[in-house]
């Protein structure tokens, strides 16, 4: 089973697991605020899932089961998402052994702002909870082609991780961004 953020980060990991393994994606992101954003990666995710003939398994929204795993670290963002990675990956690692599969990657690791080595340890730990072999795999490298593809196909591609908290903290870093873009071009 693949746990997928969304549409733009299912394309190359997807495409790399293939090539060795039947694939099934698990859209598990209760995370993701408010309820219409969540909708609109699904939906996206969905469509292109649809074009390929790829089966998805969504196990239902619920964000107040992810308000429940981030109690008292909210404010911790390296702590709130190793929480986060953690349910959202323990969610499709239970239903893999509850449905007979072997293994659980995630499309997590595409992104290069992500910790892959958190995603790591939380796959590890609730893969080993549940029985299943966590497929540990970094694909940052296809970080690229990922961006160039979900463009080239019209894909609906997002500006934050997904929590309300990631909202704020994205803009953050987008201002941050500029303000060094500025500040370059002064010089």
């Amino acid at each position: 089973m693949l746990h997928a953020c969304c549409g733009p980060c299912l394309l190359e990991p997807f495409d790399a697991l293939l090539a060795a393994h039947e694939v099934t994606v698990v859209y598990a992101n209760p995370n993701i605020h408010p309820a219409e954003e969540y909708e609109r990666r699904r939906d996206t995710l969905l469509a292109y899932a649809r074009e390929r003939g790829i089966e998805v398994v969504e196990i239902p929204y619920a964000q107040e089961v992810w308000a429940e795993a981030v109690r008292g670290v909210e404010a911790d963002r390296d702590a709130r998402c190793r929480a986060c990675f953690r349910l959202r990956l323990g969610m499709v690692a239970r239903l893999a052994a509850e449905q007979g599969y072997e293994a659980v990657a995630t499309t997590l690791t595409v992104s290069p702002y992500q910790d892959p080595a958190a995603i790591a340890d939380a796959g590890e730990a609730v893969c080993a909870e549940a029985g299943v072999v966590w497929l540990a795999g970094d694909f940052r490298e296809h970080y690229p082609e990922a961006i160039r593809r979900s463009r080239e196909l019209g894909m609906y591609r997002q500006g934050y991780c997904g929590c309300s908290f990631s909202i704020a903290e994205a803009e953050q870093d987008r201002a941050r961004r500029r303000a060094e873009r500025s500040a370059n071009e002064r010089r």
